[in-house]
């Protein structure tokens, strides 16, 4: 689905997975500083909105997901997994009840599987599901801003901004009063910099929640059954998962960024070690220089040098081995 501020002046199309916006409006560094700045909208409107309705709305979703949902307050900001019978991560869904419906945005590409799963789990219980994509756009509004919400727009507010689900035919319009637009780029070098995982980047198909840091966040570990719990109860009580997100500091002479999957091997193996790991996603920071999120051993110890494919790369943990 193209967005129409993709015609706003400078907009150079996003690829991959982020198709349909901007990739940036022609001056990253200045988008990302409006965003740190708490200035600026980020057009999300490529990603999928599902809504689920009906008064077993919330016991329903406690059911499926790795978050306690059961009592959500409305108007209260969460976020949940959808894991395999293994316990690999399928799905991820950021969340609100608006007090009658519980409004998700999923990541482009995911939401038809995501609604086949649902609907094949709805049973007898008192649910309307519903895809909202045709209908609703997402708007990131950074924290702090000033922009206006309008009145009955649904709102998910969280630490790092709010999202909101704004009527797509009123996308151009808010874009024109509540600028500049900001693209996707920028939106993607500050979630880099927080260490937080994407799904499909940071994700494999065997990637558990243990390995992203996303206990706590997405995984609450005192709540009833759910497909997969069997397996973040064992590696919680274990401690081993067998993989760790880590934040690098590329070396900045190099030209290009390593691209997603770039093995990622020690520095004193070279090019010829092991692979240790891979790149998950690289960005260009305005104040930190190229950085990127890797997935690693989870035994690489934590002082090492590394290199991204040919690029020397310092790490920081965000996941204790």
């Amino acid at each position: 689905m193209k967005s129409p501020l993709l015609s706003l002046p400078g907009a150079v199309p996003a690829e991959g997975r982020d198709e349909g916006v901007a990739a940036h409006y022609g001056d990253l560094f200045r988008e990302q500083r409006a965003l740190a700045d708490g200035t600026g909208i980020v057009d999300l409107s490529h990603r999928g909105v599902i809504t689920v309705s009906g008064k077993d709305r919330l016991a329903w979703l406690h059911l499926l997901l790795t978050q306690h949902v059961s009592e959500l307050p409305p108007g209260e900001a969460t976020e949940a997994l959808i894991l395999s019978a293994h316990g690999h991560i399928e799905h991820a869904l950021y969340l609100v009840d608006d007090g009658e419906t519980v409004w998700a945005h999923v990541e482009p590409g995911t939401r038809e599987a995501l609604l086949a799963y649902l609907e094949s789990m709805r049973f007898f219980y008192q649910v309307d599901i519903a895809d909202r994509t045709d209908e609703f756009a997402v708007v990131f509004l950074p924290a702090g801003s000033i922009a206006e919400v309008p009145e009955g727009v649904v709102v998910r507010e969280t630490p790092q901004g709010r999202d909101l689900f704004l009527p797509r035919a009123a996308l151009e319009s808010y874009a024109a009063a509540n600028g500049p637009a900001v693209g996707v780029l920028a939106h993607e070098a500050l979630r880099v910099e927080a260490h937080r995982p994407r799904l499909g980047f940071e994700t494999d198909h065997r990637t558990i929640p243990h390995e992203l840091g996303l206990i706590g966040a997405a995984v609450h570990l005192q709540k009833g059954c759910y497909r997969g719990q069997e397996t973040v109860a064992r590696v919680h009580n274990l401690g081993k998962p067998p993989r760790r997100l880590v934040f690098l500091h590329l070396d900045g002479s190099e030209v290009h960024l390593p691209g997603h999957g770039t093995p990622v091997r020690l520095a004193a193996d070279g090019a010829d070690g092991r692979q240790l790991g891979f790149v998950t996603t690289s960005a260009r920071h305005h104040e930190l220089g190229p950085i990127a999120l890797a997935l690693v051993k989870r035994n690489v110890p934590v002082d090492a040098e590394l290199v991204a494919g040919s690029t020397a790369a310092a790490q920081e943990v965000v996941v204790e081995p």
